[in-house]
């Protein structure tokens, strides 16, 4: 039995309320993945980050995985005007539609748009802990289990999986939706918001929008079977 909680996206409430419903479940020792995407658009990037952190440090069972929003932190840390070209129109992690500006002031970074991307830059290095970018540097792209491939955004289909790029796994969508092939065990990701998370047979996706205030998303899986945990039990989720 292993545990998975969707897109967080700084929700920092959201993710409190997920691990109660996994602990109330499946008790304290419970293994859980994080499926990546713990910064941008929602209020509190920092307390997210910092609790995924103090898991991790207190030994938890706890495997957190890298999303595309991590890793626009340290890019833009590195480089504010790092515009990363797996982005849709190439928007910069600054643009409202990525949300970095929220992730910075979680950090009390002013990230207002009067200020140019050098200025906040500069202020983001002093802000931002070097623990929490090693961290998130030091961050696996993969959990394999005999039933699940546990990833943020998806595979490429038909490539081996030690042969995965890091660019596909943190950020493809296309061709992993559309493919309806088996890839051997059921991909459990996120990167994709949806209204609600969404079983395919071949894959399952458990990102159901807490970016934009949609409920966060932790679901139990025995085998490739997936229930998603709710105040009230499980729910079963199938294809």
């Amino acid at each position: 039995m292993i545990y998975c909680i969707g897109d967080i996206h700084g929700q920092k409430a959201m993710l409190d309320a997920a691990l109660e419903r996994v602990v109330k479940d499946g008790g304290a020792n419970a293994p859980i993945v994080f499926l990546g995407d713990y910064l941008d658009r929602g209020p509190d990037s920092r307390a997210v980050l910092e609790t995924l952190i103090d898991g991790v440090e207190a030994g938890h069972n706890w495997t957190v995985l890298k999303g595309n929003h991590d890793r626009y932190l340290v890019r833009f840390l590195e480089d504010p005007y790092f515009r990363d070209p797996n982005t849709r129109d190439r928007l910069g992690w600054l643009d409202a539609r990525i949300g970095g500006r929220k992730t910075l002031v979680s950090y009390g970074v002013d990230a207002s748009e009067e200020r140019d991307n050098a200025a906040i830059g500069a202020d983001a290095l002093k802000a931002v802990p070097q623990a929490h970018v090693d961290f998130i540097n030091a961050r696996p792209l993969m959990h394999v289990t005999d039933d699940l491939i546990c990833v943020h955004a998806g595979i490429r289909p038909g490539v081996a999986l030690d042969d995965q790029v890091e660019d596909d796994l943190i950020w493809i969508r296309q061709p992993f939706l559309d493919d309806p092939r088996d890839h051997g065990r059921l991909v459990v990701h996120g990167h994709t918001v949806l209204e609600a998370p969404q079983h395919y047979g071949n894959r399952l996706n458990l990102d159901g929008g807490a970016a934009y205030g949609r409920p966060l998303t932790a679901a139990v899986f025995e085998g490739r079977d997936c229930w998603v945990l709710t105040d009230a039990g499980r729910v079963r989720l199938t294809p």
